[in-house]
């Protein structure tokens, strides 16, 4: 009887603990920093920016820039591969590809594709393949933009794309009514839930993301529908990044990186 009494105290005990758990974050850093966005950082220490509609990157010693006036203004930037990184413009119906250098090794121009394509969302995917939102069908596409052949694989969306981000097996997407949901490159789409109203989202995982709501930063987990607010020094800030459990705060003057451990 002792030995049941002193389980169920020890499970009990472990219950709270657990429903306890919250993400902690502990700043680690932070550097000055002046342009209008910051985009993140890659596995090598680099970080990119954008001011003045120029692309940088930069480390300890120098930086790097890209710009192309011609183009206008750059809509989105995928740094999954920093060895080709996407640079959307999509004023211009084009996205260019840049090499580490980022020298630009590839400009496409959809308005020149066989099947008319007029992209509103951009992501890098698996197997030298681009995903590509197409406004024209309102339907997801895959380009492979090395032999330039373009596939429609999802249905048509029901509603406009409010946010996306994808990785290179999944596109996510969230709709202007806030639902969440991912498509994967054999066009198999699954609804992740409903988002709560934001200015800024970081998606972790399939249940769970950081967002920003009035000045305020929140983790969340649908699955075990819970939501945290993550305690940062700063008051107030322009836009906030997350990935690999490094959380980076954009301020008018600067960058504080803090590392995060989520439950």
């Amino acid at each position: 009887m002792k030995k049941v009494m002193l389980l169920l105290f020890i499970g009990s005990f472990s219950m709270v603990i657990a429903q306890n758990l919250k993400p902690t974050a502990v700043r680690m850093d932070s550097i000055r920093f002046d342009g209008d966005q910051f985009l993140g950082y890659d596995p090598f220490g680099f970080y990119y920016t954008i001011k003045n509609n120029v692309f940088s990157k930069v480390g300890a010693f120098d930086t790097i820039e890209y710009k192309n006036i011609s183009l206008g203004k750059i809509t989105k930037v995928d740094l999954q591969n920093p060895l080709k990184i996407v640079l959307f413009y999509e004023n211009f119906n084009t996205v260019v590809i840049l090499d580490n250098q980022l020298n630009e090794t590839q400009k496409i121009n959809f308005s020149e594709n066989v099947i008319p394509i007029v992209a509103s969302a951009v992501g890098i995917a698996s197997q030298n393949q681009l995903w590509i939102y197409n406004s024209m069908n309102q339907q997801l596409g895959l380009y492979d933009y090395l032999n330039t052949i373009y596939k429609t694989i999802s249905v048509p969306f029901t509603e406009s794309i409010k946010n996306y981000f994808s990785d290179f097996n999944t596109f996510h997407w969230i709709d202007n009514k806030n639902n969440w949901y991912a498509c994967d490159i054999f066009g198999r789409i699954t609804n992740n839930g409903k988002i709560p109203d934001f200015e800024s989202i970081e998606i972790i995982n399939k249940n769970q993301f950081i967002y920003s709501a009035n000045g305020i930063l929140i983790f969340q987990d649908l699955e075990k529908d819970q939501k945290t607010e993550i305690k940062i020094a700063e008051k107030s800030f322009k836009k906030f990044y997350y990935k690999d459990q490094i959380l980076s705060i954009f301020t008018s003057t600067g960058i504080t990186n803090y590392k995060i451990t989520i439950p």
